[in-house]
């Protein structure tokens, strides 16, 4: 696949949708609804806008799924739901920053179970990687420096469970090629929705202490700004990028969820974290970086 000239239009578009993702933790800081119900609703309402949006734009090449292909989209979105309510735990029981950099180190996760899925080999460079990366979540984890204990132990896990979760859903959209992008996404989100609803029903997730227009409002902005319209631009500007250029920006996502939890949130960072931060996105980086140059657009389509 060969991408065109990067465009600013492409470039604005795509930089918004990763700033707007890395709000996610600290919009979810202001939602008082169960996980699930954050799930459900970002799902549900992230779906139909993203399906509202391609009847409207008349797109011409959706494909049609067979119930193999229905069957493992379903299934992958149930993953992505369940990924969703780890996540949102996880920013319960620790910091939004460190929650995040748990969830990001789903790249290395990808690549350590490369070898069993895809039989691919595991080079010096990704195993490189993969050892930088866990160094780098030891430190942000707290076990190493002396203020380094902000992460809470029970959110770390969350955090990580999230990220393998996560690697599930990239290994099986790896094994379901050929569906458009918005078709493929608009499925995903409306099956992460509606198979929370069995957990929900069993757990009285529709339960809220504090409900109130405003939080109505939010959990609205959640599920159409930060779900439908961010995957709208998002996948709107890849023709206008090339495959490097979404590699390298795609780590604003994670840099800015840990800058606005520093400012917004006023969640402190000690060293051995940030050193860790800079360890775990600067692994993933590269790992990507080095894997684009060596062959090419391929490996990243």
């Amino acid at each position: 696949m060969t991408f065109k000239t990067n465009n600013r239009k492409s470039i604005g578009m795509f930089i918004s949708s990763m700033l707007i993702f890395g709000t996610i933790g600290v919009l979810r800081r202001n939602l008082p609804f169960p996980s699930a119900m954050l799930a459900f609703s970002r799902g549900i309402l992230g779906g139909l806008f993203l399906f509202i949006f391609v009847k409207l734009r008349k797109r011409n090449n959706v494909t049609k799924l067979s119930s193999r292909d229905y069957i493992r989209l379903i299934i992958t979105g149930a993953m992505i739901g369940i990924n969703w309510i780890l996540l949102f735990e996880a920013y319960n029981h620790t910091t939004v920053a460190i929650a995040t950099l748990c969830y990001y180190m789903e790249p290395t996760v990808v690549i350590l179970l490369s070898p069993l899925v895809f039989k691919e080999r595991l080079t010096v460079k990704k195993s490189m990687c993969a050892v930088i990366s866990i160094i780098g979540m030891v430190l942000v984890s707290g076990v190493v420096g002396e203020n380094g204990g902000n992460g809470n132990f029970r959110g770390i896990i969350l955090g990580l469970s999230a990220a393998f979760f996560y690697s599930a859903v990239v290994i099986m959209n790896k094994k379901t090629p050929g569906i458009d992008a918005y078709q493929r996404t608009t499925v995903l989100l409306l099956s992460a929705g509606i198979v929370m609803l069995p957990y929900i029903f069993m757990t009285n997730g529709f339960a809220c202490d504090d409900f109130s227009l405003t939080s109505a409002a939010l959990l609205i902005i959640l599920g159409i700004v930060h779900t439908g319209i961010a995957y709208t631009m998002y996948f709107g500007c890849m023709e206008g990028l090339q495959v490097q250029t979404i590699a390298v920006l795609s780590y604003i996502d994670p840099v800015s969820a840990v800058l606005f939890s520093a400012l917004l949130l006023k969640e402190p960072l000690s060293f051995p974290n940030i050193v860790g931060a800079v360890m775990i996105i600067g692994s993933a980086m590269l790992c990507e970086l080095k894997l684009k140059n060596k062959n090419g657009e391929k490996e990243n389509e």
